[in-house]
């Protein structure tokens, strides 16, 4: 087994500093939670604001710190803390046809953080790259989980999970604005200075 120097094993850790982005970003994505879900009357999967809140973890905190927050959110939510749009949570969300969703944040959120810090290594947010990380992360990955539980658990097909692209565009649209804004507020954000 490689011996791990302190300076690695430190780069591993969370900071206070990481740890404080993690909560509040767990937050603000249950805060989202607060917008009322809309229901399709042709597919049991609601649509939320909370996607949004995974693409913006992922283009501000980067991948890492991004995976941590929404694991957070995900393990709140397992313990039975309403944060779901429509006021959900618990086990039983887990076995739902939305569930993929669900279980797809943390690592969406990775997706679209670690895209960001790879078309961004000097911190410099642009807003088309950042479009296609929120893209590529918050729509490609998350609905890679979506689509799969949701076939899993109705057995129908993906097709009507579809549906939601078009808004998912918009929310990718919205959070790379905010993000590139953020970015020109707090340039060192990504990289840590």
């Amino acid at each position: 087994m490689p011996k791990v120097s302190p300076e690695q094993r430190s780069a591993r850790r969370l900071s206070a500093h990481d740890l404080a982005f993690v909560a509040i970003f767990a937050a603000f994505v249950a805060v989202l939670g607060l917008a009322p879900p809309i229901t399709l009357p042709f597919i049991a999967v609601p649509i939320t604001a909370q996607s949004l809140g995974v693409m913006l973890a992922g283009a501000l905190l980067g991948g890492r710190r991004a995976f941590w927050a929404l694991l957070l959110f995900v393990g709140l939510v397992a313990l039975g803390l309403p944060l779901l749009s429509g006021g959900r949570g618990g086990l039983g969300v887990f076995a739902g046809p939305s569930a993929g969703f669900v279980i797809g944040f943390p690592f969406a959120a990775y997706a679209v953080g670690w895209f960001t810090q790879r078309f961004f290594p000097t911190g410099r947010f642009r807003f088309g790259l950042g479009v296609a990380a929120c893209l590529l992360g918050g729509v490609g990955i998350l609905y890679l989980f979506g689509a799969a539980v949701f076939v899993l658990v109705t057995g129908a097909s993906p097709l009507p999970v579809l549906v939601f692209i078009p808004g998912d565009i918009v929310k990718a649209l919205l959070a790379a604005s905010i993000a590139s804004g953020v970015h020109r507020a707090y340039p060192g954000l990504l990289t840590g200075r």
